[in-house]
């Protein structure tokens, strides 16, 4: 028999999965996602210029700035890009517990590290599977792909590819700008088998939850993101 999830939990978990595991592949130091990376490296930059500046601030500080320029190109705004934000800002709070718990380990070995990554990338895709199976916004780089992509008529999957290979070509740039030319820090070899599993294995994830639970809504609150978002869903991180 199926259990019942709340998607309301389903959505809070999410997060929650999603920033430990990016906390956990950040300390085994193979490489972040492909999305994460160009914040990572703002957050290696300015953490030495700026006290007290984290990877979480990193994260909402380019998710704002992200939704400045998509309302540019889009020339308009709407009441489920503040919903994305606000996604947005409690995934960065959450972030930065996981960074300062993930912190506490002792990640000195190289077995250490490689379970530390492969816990990270289960994670994350565990994160995303929850995600995809709650009404509540996602954040801006999900919203940024599904509206630019709408606007101008490009398949969105198409689209989210593509975003992908800049968000990874800005890491690199921002990498050597950073700390110098062929030096690379955040994007790594783990960035790219990040790349080619995550996909697989947000499916499987995708197929548990479809096996094992039937989500519910535990709160009246789906016709007012509906009526702000539409069926807007969260694509991979």
């Amino acid at each position: 028999m199926k259990k019942a999830f709340y998607t309301e939990a389903a959505y809070g978990c999410g997060l929650a999965a999603l920033a430990l595991g990016t906390a956990l592949m950040e300390a085994a130091d193979f490489g972040v996602s492909m999305v994460v990376a160009p914040a990572y490296l703002l957050y290696l930059r300015l953490s030495l210029l700026i006290p007290g500046f984290t990877f979480g601030t990193a994260e909402y500080t380019l998710q704002a700035a992200l939704l400045l320029c998509m309302m540019l190109l889009l020339r308009r705004f709407r009441l489920s890009y503040l919903f994305s934000f606000v996604t947005a800002l409690l995934y960065g709070a959450l972030l930065d517990g996981a960074m300062a718990l993930v912190g506490l380990a002792d990640a000195d070995t190289a077995a250490v590290r490689c379970v530390f990554y492969a816990g990270g990338l289960l994670l994350c895709a565990i994160g995303v599977s929850l995600l995809f199976r709650t009404y509540i916004s996602p954040e801006v780089y999900e919203l940024f792909v599904k509206e630019v992509s709408a606007r101008y008529g490009v398949e969105i999957h198409r689209f989210k590819t593509g975003y992908d290979c800049v968000s990874c070509l800005a890491g690199v740039v921002l990498s050597f700008a950073f700390f110098g030319f062929g030096t690379f820090q955040g994007v790594k070899w783990g960035t790219v088998l990040c790349a080619l599993v995550n996909g697989f294995l947000i499916s499987r994830c995708s197929s548990f939850w479809d096996r094992h639970c039937v989500f519910r809504d535990g709160l009246p609150l789906r016709r007012y993101f509906v009526s702000a978002v539409g069926e807007l869903q969260t694509p991979q991180p």
